[in-house]
C-alpha cells in the first residue's frame, strides 16, 4: 500500500482524515500514484493536476523521502521507501507571497 498525504483543503474535499492509503500497480510513479488517488477520490480530479495536460497545478509540490520531486518526470519510478509504504508520498501546498 502506498501512503499519501494531501493538503488540508483536499482532505476536506475528499472527506478523509489523516493520510490516504492506495493500492498502486508497478511501476510506482508519480503518475500511477496520482491516477490511483483520483480513481479512489474522483472529486480530486483537476485539483492536483490539470484536467487536460495532467501537469502539476501551480502552488502544489510533490515530496518524496524529504526531496522535492515536483519537476521530476511523472513516470520516474519512486524509491522503494515509497513503493513499500515505509515513507509517504507528500502533496504539499506551496506558499507564495511577501512584501
Amino acid at each position: 500500500m502506498i501512503r499519501v498525504i494531501i493538503p488540508a483543503h483536499l482532505k476536506t474535499l475528499a472527506k478523509v482524515d489523516g493520510e490516504v492509503t492506495l493500492q498502486v500497480g508497478h511501476p510506482v510513479t508519480i503518475r500511477t500514484v496520482l491516477d490511483a488517488l483520483e480513481t479512489k477520490y474522483p472529486m480530486l480530479m483537476g485539483t492536483i493536476r490539470d484536467h487536460d495536460t495532467l501537469k502539476r497545478r501551480d502552488f502544489l509540490r510533490y515530496f518524496v523521502c524529504e526531496e522535492d520531486w515536483s519537476l521530476e518526470s511523472p513516470d520516474k519510478p519512486l524509491p522503494d521507501e515509497i513503493a513499500k509504504g515505509k515513507e509517504p508520498f507528500l502533496v504539499i501546498g506551496a506558499i507564495a507571497g511577501g512584501r
